[in-house]
């Protein structure tokens, strides 16, 4: 695979990309960060299950994504917010709440990756990585 600058912006376009092509799932190589996005994902409802496979190298995480009933997706869209290029930080008070709480917001802080609703409960910002809805 190729190499990336910014992997959480490679994994979230390979699950827009898989979405697309009506796939079941998808693979991404593996880091600390995308298992615990991938954590959230599958806590929150938008993906049904990933995996977390040992290669001998770095590893892998397969992805399966969730469709509804009417073969709709559940991810209606992802955005990254921070880039490396240009970092998006938030405190405690100005966490986003997306779609009026339909959807939700990945956050880096300093207690570890968490969701937006989490964060705000813990009193903590951090950097806003992406937004899901």
């Amino acid at each position: 695979m190729a190499t990336t600058n910014d992997p959480i912006s490679d994994y979230l376009t390979r699950i827009r990309n898989a979405i697309q092509a009506r796939h079941t799932s998808l693979r991404v190589p593996r880091s600390k960060m995308l298992l615990r996005i991938s954590e959230i994902l599958k806590s929150e409802g938008y993906v049904n299950d990933f995996e977390n496979l040992e290669d001998g190298h770095q590893g892998t995480i397969v992805v399966h994504l969730r469709y509804l009933s009417d073969r709709s997706n559940a991810i209606q869209a992802l955005r990254r917010v921070s880039k490396p290029s240009r970092r998006q930080y938030v405190g405690a008070g100005e966490i986003p709440r997306i779609k009026n709480g339909l959807g939700i917001a990945i956050l880096s802080t300093s207690r570890g990756v968490l969701t937006g609703a989490d964060a705000r409960k813990a009193n903590v910002g951090g950097e806003l990585l992406c937004t899901v809805w």
